[in-house]
């Protein structure tokens, strides 16, 4: 069974990012990138699951610059036999997003996509949900315990609610998005570096797919937060009383 695993090239979650003088973008120039660490999950489970024999191909696909290359190397380098990048220099909504992994996976037809729940960067999670709905297959989202069975062909997952867990039996082909209890993704060792680089990693220009990409959302201005507030020294009890009474307006 061949597996597509989606990964998306971010900036580290541990760099302080910064915002272009115009406010229309965060700087991404000269700015440490890494996987999305979500993806990182998704691609991690799928090499376990091949590991235990139920996988026999993972194909890696980014969507983005040549400079999505960096992250694909090291989804080769982590165990994807493949990698395939979709050259653009666009940056999509996530339902775009979908319509391009949902024609990549036609094209490499695949019964098992896994990606992350979402995107450190937009936080938008929604593009497995709207990536399931454009190719009519079954869910699971927010995954942090997949069981594959090949024979009867279903896929039992653990996912993670308000209320605590739920367990669903589905059938393959589906999308499965993955949380952050799902598994501890390995260290890569320099022997997997090395070999990655003779690994295939092909290139698909956006305009092959022949997709009608349409522009639903525009940004029209990137901000900081605002800082918040010194605290102030509270010196008495009474005080914070008196202060949660008359200034937060907590008590009554």
């Amino acid at each position: 069974m061949k597996c597509l695993v989606a990964v998306k090239q971010v900036i580290d979650p541990y760099v302080a990012i910064s915002i272009n003088a115009d406010n229309s973008a965060v700087t991404t120039n000269n700015v440490k990138l890494a996987m999305n660490p979500f993806d990182e999950i998704a691609l991690e489970e799928a090499v376990r699951q091949k590991e235990a024999g139920k996988i026999t191909e993972i194909v890696a696909v980014s969507i983005g610059t040549n400079a999505s290359q960096e992250t694909l190397r090291q989804a080769l380098a982590h165990g994807a036999d493949a990698a395939i990048l979709v050259a653009t220099e666009q940056i999509f909504s996530p339902l775009n997003i979908a319509k391009i992994l949902a024609a990549i996976a036609t094209q490499q037809q695949t019964k098992l996509i896994i990606l992350g729940k979402q995107a450190i960067d937009d936080d938008c999670n929604q593009t497995g949900q709207m990536l399931a709905g454009l190719l009519a297959w079954p869910q699971a989202t927010f995954v942090s315990k997949l069981i594959l069975d090949q024979a009867n062909n279903t896929a039992l997952v653990t996912r993670e609610i308000d209320g605590g867990l739920e367990t669903l039996l589905v059938s393959l082909p589906a999308v499965i998005t993955t949380d952050l209890r799902l598994n501890q993704p390995r260290y890569l060792s320099l022997p997997k570096v090395m070999q990655a680089k003779n690994k295939p990693l092909s290139f698909i220009n956006l305009s092959e797919l022949n997709l009608n990409l349409q522009t639903q959302i525009n940004t029209l201005q990137v901000n900081y937060p605002p800082q918040r507030k010194a605290g102030i020294k509270i010196n008495s009890v009474t005080e914070l009383l008196d202060k949660l009474k008359h200034e937060a307006r907590v008590l009554t």
